[in-house]
């Protein structure tokens, strides 16, 4: 969570409720997710990634598949567009707003997982 700014500057569109979070509920979202995938990820590719900044702002987006093995065994295997806006503070880049979303097939109102270009 090094990566983001702390309290509320960050706001977060994610794939999962709520619809919109700050950082705290962003991290307890990671925590959860963790606490489910207990060992390192099968597979973690992030691809696509394009980075444009201009001054103290900037903008990045890519797409990352991760495959990870569940508690129960199960492995999970999903494809998502994640799009950052950065701002510099102090030095640092940090992600002052992430959008994190997967195509949706119209035809059933399903998420597309597994989604390629």
């Amino acid at each position: 969570m090094k990566a983001y700014t702390p309290g509320t500057e960050l706001i977060v569109f994610d794939v999962t409720p709520p619809r919109q979070q700050g950082f705290d509920a962003y991290k307890k979202g990671w925590q959860e997710f963790f606490a489910g995938f207990p060992g390192p990820s099968d597979t973690f590719e992030l691809t696509d990634l394009s980075v444009t900044t201009e001054g103290k702002l900037g903008y990045g987006h890519s797409i990352q598949h991760v495959v990870a093995t569940g508690k129960d065994g199960k492995k999970t295997d999903f494809t998502v567009r994640v799009t950052d806006c950065y701002r510099q503070i102090d030095g640092k880049w940090l992600i002052t707003h992430e959008h994190v979303s997967v195509p949706v097939d119209l035809a059933t109102g399903k998420a597309d997982l597994a989604s390629k270009p």
